[in-house]
């Protein structure tokens, strides 16, 4: 009697991995509207370590499609390219792209980024010193734009500074 309510649970899970995987997951990648080339050196270490999940050039990989997997893989590339979406950088006004310039390397220099997860299956991905560094300096080497409003401020003051000598 227990080796058939065994037997059965077995079958009963069996049959539920099965059906899951007609559950519907949405693996796209919409069109590239305004890809990141700022810098060729650090869009290749982009591409190799962040473009997977941060870009519209996601190369699913055969995971991605076994259920409960697909459902985590999906749900994690589509969170990513809200977050930051290389394919659509250029849409992102100066301010922005510098904000994102600077949570980029601070995900990087926490060692947030790549996540231990993906690099678990993805070694390549993996990101040496000099990668980091190269990011480092890219990310630094913007400034955000100034605010107009202390811009016009600054020049008020100069010219008060000219009359009172």
């Amino acid at each position: 009697m227990k080796r058939s309510k065994k037997s059965l649970i077995v079958f009963g899970i069996f049959g539920l991995l099965i059906l899951i995987q007609f559950v519907p997951v949405t693996r796209d990648n919409p069109p590239v509207t305004g890809e990141f080339d700022e810098n060729s050196e650090v869009q290749k270490v982009f591409q190799r370590s962040c473009y997977d999940c941060h870009s519209n050039t996601t190369v699913w990989p055969w995971y991605s499609v076994v259920a409960p997997v697909s459902w985590v893989v999906a749900d994690h590339v589509g969170e990513a390219r809200e977050h930051l979406n290389f394919s659509t950088w250029k849409a992102l006004p100066a301010d922005k792209q510098a904000h994102a310039r600077e949570e980029i390397w601070e995900e990087v220099e926490e060692g947030e980024m790549p996540m231990t997860g993906y690099l678990m299956l993805h070694s390549e991905a993996r990101l040496s010193d000099d990668d980091k560094a190269l990011i480092h300096q890219w990310s630094t080497e913007f400034a955000p734009p100034p605010d107009s409003a202390d811009s016009e401020h600054d020049d008020d003051s100069d010219e008060h500074e000219g009359h009172d000598h």
